[in-house]
């Protein structure tokens, strides 16, 4: 018991330190660069509120999808040493198979396309 109790103290003691030690480092006069909500080196030309084309949100997702393959196929040189390395090539290869093919039907619907 008397060990938790030193531990919760020490735990406050040092959370309090660090903290009054953050506050006295921290900067307290922040430029107006700084205070800005855009930190690129200019100032915003026009709203930030401006609609834009739902292709953008399209490709983003295509791209998680097939960026995703590579994480799935990444155990693939290590599963070649277990006891049927037949089967993990069948899976790896239906897997490419199945992504290609959605690939092509992606781009045979015009999915990919910028111009309509």
């Amino acid at each position: 018991m008397n060990m938790i109790l030193f531990m919760f103290a020490f735990s406050l003691i040092l959370s309090l330190v660090l903290t009054a030690l953050n506050f006295w480092l921290a900067q307290m006069n922040p430029d107006s660069e700084k205070l800005s909500p855009y930190e690129c080196g200019f100032d915003p030309l026009g709203s930030a509120r401006l609609p834009f084309s739902i292709r953008f949100f399209l490709v983003a997702i295509l791209f998680l999808l097939f960026d995703l393959e590579i994480a799935l196929l990444l155990p693939l040189p290590w599963a070649t040493q277990l006891q049927s390395p037949s089967t993990t090539l069948t899976w790896a290869s239906t897997l490419i198979l199945l992504l290609t093919l959605g690939l092509v039907y992606e781009w045979t619907q015009g999915g990919l396309e910028w111009a309509e």
